[in-house]
């Protein structure tokens, strides 16, 4: 069965970091893409970062700098390290993986496969 679970979430005051992790179990081809999104409240869903299973990545213009998406495929792990994190970072954060290779990293109806969602809280 094709699941992912993360984890890591917290809470941190503002200039702090923290990193989320996701772990993808089932067949390894929904890693083709993989990125990770965030909502809050009130809000709708938004792509931070995306990785191909090549490498290439994709950000936010609000999180350039700041996060890193990267993968252990041995892990069949997806993690997001966010620095010098910010109130507006706050949300739930989600998982998302596909197979489909020709779609993109950052529109949330791209991607198929979701987490349950962790919350990330950073306080000024």
């Amino acid at each position: 069965q094709d699941r992912l679970v993360e984890s890591g979430g917290g809470s941190v005051q503002a200039g702090g970091s923290l990193r989320v992790s996701c772990t993808v179990s089932g067949n390894p081809d929904i890693r083709t893409r993989m990125a990770w999104f965030r909502q809050a409240p009130g809000k709708g869903r938004e792509g931070v970062a995306g990785i191909f299973n090549s490498g290439i990545t994709r950000y936010a213009d609000s999180v350039k700098g700041r996060f890193t998406i990267s993968q252990d495929n041995a892990k069949n792990t997806l993690y997001l390290q966010m620095n010098s994190l910010k109130p507006e970072d706050t949300g739930t954060y989600y998982c998302a993986a596909d197979r489909r290779s020709f779609l993109g990293l950052l529109r949330a109806a791209d991607f198929f496969y979701w987490g349950q969602g962790i919350q990330v809280t950073v306080s000024s």
